[in-house]
């Protein structure tokens, strides 16, 4: 049996005990308040400050809740400066849907291959060419050589020309080079059988240049070409027939379309006076050529001569379009003084009509 003095003795001790434990928790977590607060003024952060009260308060978690999510504001994006250089030349803004002449004949696209064999000036044969004027006076001492009478160079001949370059070296954009080139000209009287049929004059030409593509505009003409470099000209031949000169020359084409013109200026710097004296009197200090594309057709005008002087030469040609494979038709006309070497100082007018591989540009 339980002892009831006992029981009642428990009680008022129990709830004495439980009061005091009430007391000192309460006491306790209201202590932890002062501490927390201090404890977030110590805090330097702002938004770290602001979070620990919220944490004190007990607002962190609805905080936390009740706030909208925000994207971090984005800097302005500064403006971009605007460059005083085009990134594209006017040139090529021009050009961008069309093919340039120049470029195609030198090689100055940048995927053109650096080292190259390429044809230069017109590779043709002309079956036939009829002189006006056939020039006689220098193969004089070769008719007195046959000692048979009514000996003469005819008016009518063949003539063919070859015309390669190649280029030795370039930059990677391929806007500079070096270049090679050979041309050979050769008249051919294979029409005459009383002379067993003759080469009249053969002219080698070969040049070395450094070839520059400028890429500058002047309204809607393009200046897409700058050759520097030296040529040496001659007939190969011994005296009294022997011609040669050696000449510096720059060179310089623009063009507009499918239209374009080279011109050229030289220096001589030997001009055979023993073999061909004077001969600036007549081919002069420079020549110009103007080059038209139309409908697959091609046509050229060149002209040279010293004013001072007043002689020069002319010379047209007509290029067709293909006829089968490479080969198109090709007629020349040619007036005035030097047609070939031997020739530099003999006037004719001299028209002929054969086939090409190609043209100039």
């Amino acid at each position: 049996m339980d002892n009831p003095s006992h029981s009642s003795h428990s009680t008022p001790l129990l709830a004495a005990m439980l009061v005091g434990l009430t007391f000192t928790s309460a006491h306790a977590l209201a202590g932890l308040q002062p501490a927390g607060s201090a404890a977030c003024v110590a805090i330097t952060s702002d938004m770290e400050r602001l979070a620990c009260y919220d944490r004190v308060n007990g607002r962190a978690a609805d905080l936390v809740q009740s706030e909208p999510t925000t994207s971090p504001m984005a800097a302005p994006a500064a403006p971009v400066a605007q460059s005083s250089t085009p990134l594209i030349a006017p040139d090529e803004v021009e050009s961008a849907g069309e093919t340039s002449l120049i470029d195609e004949a030198w090689g100055f696209n940048a995927d053109s291959k650096r080292y190259t064999i390429d044809t230069y000036r017109p590779n043709y044969l002309l079956f036939a060419t009829y002189s006006s004027r056939p020039n006689e006076a220098p193969f004089e001492t070769l008719f007195d050589a046959t000692q048979e009478p009514g000996v003469e160079m005819q008016s009518t001949e063949a003539e063919f020309q070859i015309s390669f370059k190649t280029r030795l070296w370039a930059t990677d954009d391929r806007r500079f080079g070096i270049w090679g080139a050979y041309t050979q000209q050769s008249q051919w009287q294979v029409y005459n059988a009383d002379l067993s049929r003759p080469f009249r004059e053969t002219n080698y030409m070969p040049e070395l240049m450094a070839s520059f593509r400028p890429g500058l505009s002047f309204g809607d003409f393009h200046w897409r070409l700058l050759n520097v470099g030296y040529t040496h000209q001659s007939n190969g031949r011994a005296d009294p027939i022997s011609r040669s000169w050696d000449r510096l020359f720059a060179e310089f084409g623009i063009e507009r379309g499918d239209f374009a013109v080279l011109m050229r200026s030289w220096v001589v710097i030997d001009d055979g006076d023993d073999d061909n004296p004077n001969i600036t009197d007549y081919y002069g200090y420079g020549d110009i050529t103007a080059f038209y594309k139309w409908r697959g057709h091609s046509f050229s005008l060149m002209a040279r001569g010293n004013p001072s002087a007043d002689k020069g030469a002319a010379q047209i040609t007509w290029i067709t379009p293909k006829l089968f494979g490479s080969l198109r038709g090709y007629v020349k006309g040619f007036t005035g003084y030097g047609e070939s070497l031997i020739d530099y100082n003999w006037k004719q007018n001299v028209i002929g009509i054969g086939v090409t591989l190609n043209d100039q540009l």
